[in-house]
């Protein structure tokens, strides 16, 4: 086991089958150490609960940009003072085109938009292999990355409509790797 960390990762979650695995994700995060936030997609919510990520996380899970528990705060933009690392997983294809073109209509989005310039951002696409290599969604990615985001991504199998084909999300032990190598780079 790695030494406690004190980074922040703010993990967000949106509308793909593999939004079970942010449970994973999360679990492993903070047994490493790391101080995981989630936010989620009212898409997100229909795959995976948002309970199972706050018991999990140890910290409320944020779905609407609209709720403001703390009266003196808002909420979005003060997550996205403490972020250290933004990590969109899955990155739904609809996910994607919102960032690259700055929109913010959920919490996600928002916080996307409201993050400091030294923070990490980073997608793990997952979707159809058709809907990854559609032109749109790799002018999309490419758009994140001159904006810079780092794409994790995804691999080559059996996806959950029966194709085969890149589309599926990249494996949790190889994000974990990616997020150590990002936090410890010289």
């Amino acid at each position: 086991m790695t030494n406690p960390r004190s980074k922040r990762i703010t993990l967000a979650v949106t509308g793909s089958i593999s939004a079970y695995k942010a449970a994973d994700l999360t679990s492993a995060l903070g047994k490493l150490g790391y101080e995981v936030h989630v936010l989620m997609t009212e898409a997100a919510t229909a795959f995976i609960t948002p309970l199972t990520l706050q018991v999990l996380s140890k910290n409320p899970v944020h779905l609407d940009v609209m709720e403001e528990k703390i009266a003196e705060q808002i909420n979005h933009i003060e997550l996205a003072k403490q972020t250290d690392l933004f990590l969109v997983l899955p990155a739904s294809a609809n996910t994607i085109a919102k960032l690259a073109h700055g929109m913010a209509d959920n919490m996600v989005t928002s916080l996307a938009l409201a993050l400091p310039e030294e923070a990490i951002k980073v997608v793990a696409p997952a979707m159809n292999t058709k809907m990854y290599d559609n032109p749109l969604t790799q002018r999309n990615l490419a758009t994140l990355k001159e904006l810079g985001y780092r794409e994790i991504e995804p691999k080559s199998a059996l996806l959950a409509c029966g194709d085969i084909g890149r589309g599926a999300l990249a494996d949790i032990p190889h994000v974990i790797e990616i997020i150590e190598e990002i936090f410890h780079a010289p």
